[in-house]
């Protein structure tokens, strides 16, 4: 029989639940009740229904949550459709975008669909490099439960699905340094301080594992978490010239040969404009550890705020003239990421490049789709075109100017899925770049916090107690996977339109739908230029 003591102490513990359970809510309502009435920001939390103003604030803060969990349709959902998002996450965990019954895309609205062949391509005809096996791992289910989900992880050996030699693609072929990639994916510009050490680490070893692929550092500098996963790295530097920028914020040369004479910098980027923000990039001061504003070349702790365009020019002559200094100090390929804001985009460009015979050696042309972690929702809205429309543009303006041999696009925009990056090719692109695919491999559940600094899994924040929980060991196979699954696919729909390489697609492998179901295709619609 237990002590007296222990008898009391237990009836007081009952108590005192008993207590807080029908006390403890009618208290918090008039505690809630006095603190609505005393303030007079909200009008709604002072009236006579402060109770359904409370209840609106509380729908209002989960409603993202319970839309894309609950209320969405599957193909609904913006910027990621449920669908999207669950389909990139089975690619990273499982190595597979297997589904059953049908597709739930929208057929009867107007869209862009893939010319199948008659004569579909055998396995044994693709030109693909799988000469090496490549170790990873991977979830198996097994078993599934209404309240649980019993998983293991198992080890998996694959194959690449590398590009040929002969179709690889090469970059710059007349710099000091070329760069040959043998993948049309990589991972296109998100910064250390924009994401965590975290998950720029499993970024880096996931794609370093995969090969044949590529990371783009951002605009925010090169740090030492871009180098773990021996990657190619493409060296983005913004107006802010963040990296690579002396004590007055002017630009160092030497710094910026140093950088370039990393072993895994195989391109520099000059970052003239984005999709999601036709101005210069912002982090909140709350992000700036001071490792990253030693990175940076800022101080730490304060907000940062890139200017609109670089400083030292403000013509077509001035950018071609520091593109052509930073391809003689590099020795690199030397590209360009810009916007497409009509079909005039790039004609002064390419005027200007025939008259100096130089340029740049690549362009990346992001969509108005595209993301970032902080901007205003009037430029995300309204600038700058779509991708696919953009990349159509940019390909006859290179066309027209006899440039097209000489200039890789590389497209940028919401193309998450290989079909996507499939119609991407088709009308135009040597290479795609994805970026908030791989944030969802890596653990991103789209809470929309990224310029707070309080991502919950990890991605999007530099606060070391939140980054705690993304596990770089594990989330860096989620995103092998995902590239690889990709590629596998990019092969796949290559071969059902009878062609033996994904650097086949053409426009005339692609058709548009209209929703009258009238067809045409694109070749036709958006003819090359002679």
């Amino acid at each position: 029989m237990a002590p007296p003591w222990l008898m009391n102490v237990i009836q007081i513990l009952t108590f005192s639940v008993l207590l807080m359970m029908f006390m403890g809510p009618p208290l918090f309502g008039l505690l809630l009740y006095i603190k609505n009435r005393r303030q007079t920001q909200h009008s709604l939390l002072r009236g006579k229904y402060w109770f359904v103003g409370v209840l609106r604030y509380l729908i209002e803060k989960i409603g993202p949550e319970m839309r894309f969990y609950i209320t969405d349709e599957d193909n609904d959902g913006r910027p990621i459709s449920r669908i999207k998002f669950t389909t990139i996450v089975k690619a990273g965990k499982y190595l597979r975008t297997l589904i059953s019954f049908g597709s739930k895309r929208d057929f009867a609205a107007a869209g862009l669909f893939l010319k199948n062949s008659m004569f579909p391509s055998l396995n044994s005809e693709l030109e693909l490099d799988n000469s090496i096996i490549l170790p990873t791992k991977k979830y198996h289910i097994k078993h599934e439960g209404l309240f649980w989900r019993d998983e293991e992880v198992r080890d998996e050996n694959v194959r690449p699905w590398f590009l040929t030699d002969f179709n690889a693609q090469v970059v710059g072929p007349d710099r000091k340094h070329p760069w040959k990639i043998k993948g049309l994916i990589g991972m296109s510009g998100m910064s250390y301080g924009a994401l965590g050490s975290h998950a720029i680490t499993a970024l880096s070893k996931g794609i370093g594992m995969a090969g044949g692929a590529w990371m783009n550092t951002g605009e925010g500098g090169l740090s030492d978490y871009h180098l773990t996963g021996e990657c190619d790295l493409i060296f983005q530097i913004g107006p802010g010239l963040f990296g690579v920028r002396d004590r007055e914020g002017n630009l160092d040369w030497d710094l910026l040969r140093r950088k370039a004479e990393i072993r895994q910098v195989r391109a520099i980027e000059l970052k003239m404009g984005q999709g999601a923000k036709i101005r210069g990039g912002h982090v909140e001061g709350i992000k700036v550890t001071p490792e990253i504003a030693a990175i940076r070349g800022v101080e730490p702790w304060k907000n940062i705020d890139s200017p609109n365009r670089f400083p030292m020019f403000d013509d077509m002559t001035g950018l071609l003239a520091f593109i052509a200094q930073t391809q003689e100090t590099t020795g690199l390929p030397v590209g360009i990421k810009m916007v497409v804001g009509d079909n005039d985009a790039l004609d002064d460009l390419c005027a200007a490049m025939n008259r100096t015979g130089g340029g740049p050696d690549f362009i990346s042309v992001d969509g108005g789709e595209g993301g970032t972690g902080a901007t205003y929702k009037e430029m995300a809205d309204s600038l700058g075109l779509p991708i696919y429309c953009a990349i159509v543009i940019a390909d006859n303006a290179l066309r027209k100017a006899g440039l097209r041999h000489k200039v890789k696009l590389i497209a940028s925009g919401r193309l998450h899925l290989p079909d996507e990056q499939a119609v991407a090719l088709g009308l135009g692109a040597d290479m795609v770049a994805v970026a908030r695919a791989f944030m969802i491999t890596v653990g991103c559940i789209m809470t929309e916090k990224c310029h707070s600094n309080e991502c919950p899994v990890g991605v999007a924040t530099t606060n070391q107690k939140l980054q705690r929980v993304l596990a770089i060991d594990e989330k860096k196979y989620r995103a092998m996977n995902y590239l690889i699954t990709c590629r596998a696919a990019l092969f796949s729909l290559s071969a059902a339109a009878g062609l033996t390489s994904p650097t086949q697609f053409t426009r005339r492998h692609v058709v548009f739908k209209d929703d009258h179901n009238r067809a045409i295709n694109v070749e036709e619609l958006f003819p090359y230029p002679k």
